[in-house]
């Protein structure tokens, strides 16, 4: 979507597309992963929770982007002078009626998900999911969005590393366990190192806005430390499962995802800027996943001791 032409019809399945932002769907697949590689590796997997929990997990953050959509554009985010990926509303692809009536029906597909996960693993289930909705919703909305006032990594941290990894275990093992509290982590780290990049290369942009992010706060240079910073205390945290599950040394598999934080990472410690980190963005979404899935499979304890 280089120019104009090549953007889709409004109204069109390619405008929901672009308002969805497929690539932003690692950070909901990737817990999911993790919190059922625990629940196999504790023999607690139950496939329909597991299908529910991904099925939940991908709809709030559709939900969740069709927010940021309509509300960034709303308070003035989204202008002509955006450096990331399209928008929809400020494309005028969509209508903020249109967006908002998507953004209903992705909050109720999931909260229909986590109907029968209340009915599989109990009411705190409804306190997970309504809380999860909220957090989507004051994100960018409301009268003090969270995500204006530096609380958005605590927000992706909170809600797409720990909760997301911690309740996907839950609602199959109907328990939690001090190891998938340490591996949540990880996962937190890695999704946040998502919105660093994406807050990096907006850093301009916010501060015109005056919507003040995590970066605005700590400037170029210290936002740029904060992601490496989140990286490797992924991967340290990770190898620190090793001793913590005391067989599974299974846990150094992580490393392999190494070759994809390595481009990443070269270009937010070069000072990379503006569109050039769209392609960083992407990169740390699939880091994200791959690093996920391997972190999953060490726990799974499929593989030799």
């Amino acid at each position: 979507m280089s120019s104009k032409s090549t953007f889709p019809t409004p109204g069109s399945i390619g405008a929901w597309q672009v308002a969805a932002r497929p690539p932003t769907l690692t950070a909901a697949i990737a817990p999911v992963l993790v919190g059922t590689g625990a629940a196999i590796g504790d023999s607690t997997f139950a496939a329909g929770p597991f299908v529910a929990a991904l099925w939940g997990a991908i709809f709030l953050q559709v939900g969740a982007n069709f927010a940021n959509d309509v509300f960034d554009f709303q308070r003035g985010a989204d202008t002509e002078d955006r450096l990331g990926p399209p928008r929809a509303v400020q494309m005028g692809l969509l209508t903020p009626t249109q967006i908002k009536l998507g953004m209903c029906a992705a909050f109720l597909l999931a909260f229909l998900a986590g109907i029968y996960l209340v009915l599989v693993a109990g009411w705190i289930v409804i306190v997970i999911g309504l809380a999860s909705i909220v957090a989507g919703l004051i994100y960018t909305g409301g009268p003090w969005p969270i995500g204006y006032h530096a609380l958005g990594d605590a927000f992706t941290f909170g809600f797409f590393g720990m909760v997301a990894v911690i309740g996907t275990y839950f609602v199959q093992a109907e328990t939690t366990s001090g190891l998938v509290w340490l591996a949540a982590v990880p996962v937190g780290c890695t999704v946040t190192a998502i919105l660093v990049v994406n807050n990096l290369r907006d850093l301009a942009t916010d501060q015109a806005a005056s919507k003040t992010t995590l970066a605005v706060v700590f400037g170029d240079r210290g936002t740029r430390a904060w992601y490496l910073l989140l990286l490797v205390t992924s991967y340290c945290i990770s190898i620190g499962l090793w001793p913590a599950n005391q067989t599974n040394h299974w846990a150094l598999l992580v490393l392999f995802s190494l070759p994809f934080a390595i481009v990443p990472l070269r270009a937010v410690a070069s000072g990379t800027t503006g569109q050039s980190l769209n392609s960083t963005l992407v990169q740390t979404a699939r880091l994200h996943l791959v690093f996920g899935g391997l972190l999953a499979l060490a726990l799974t304890g499929w593989l030799p001791t």
